[in-house]
């Protein structure tokens, strides 16, 4: 630290320490900080879709094939839940995930001008 532009007494890092210990000032004059990382599970939302009487059941499992990625036994399954039901789980995802799933359903549905309704849930 001889050769450093800065006062040996402003900021000095202590590396001979642990990380969590820092010198300021004076050599009096230290903090001592340390931080617990605790991390949690994003909440999870599940995606349905929803019965009408007029999208076609063809249109619904295409949807759960390019959605929600079933393969197509799975989506004649839960397509006959939806329509047998009113209403069918196509999957359990982080918010974000969930939401960009629900408007795709959504927007598919109104280019192919058919009413199907998509919901997401807090589980």
């Amino acid at each position: 630290m001889t050769n450093s532009p800065y006062p040996a007494t402003l900021i000095t890092l202590m590396s001979e320490r642990s990380n969590d210990q820092i010198e300021i000032g004076a050599p009096h004059a230290k903090l001592k900080t340390r931080t617990k990382s605790t991390t949690q599970k994003p909440s999870m939302y599940k995606v349905y879709i929803l019965n009408d009487d007029f999208t076609p059941m063809d249109f619904v499992i295409v949807i759960l094939e390019t959605v929600f990625n079933k393969s197509h036994e799975e989506a004649m399954r839960i397509m006959l839940h939806v329509h047998h039901k009113g209403s069918g789980l196509c999957g359990v995802y982080t918010y974000d995930v969930a939401e960009t799933k629900a408007s795709q359903v959504m927007q598919a549905a109104r280019i192919a001008q058919h009413p199907l309704q998509c919901k997401i849930e807090k589980e």
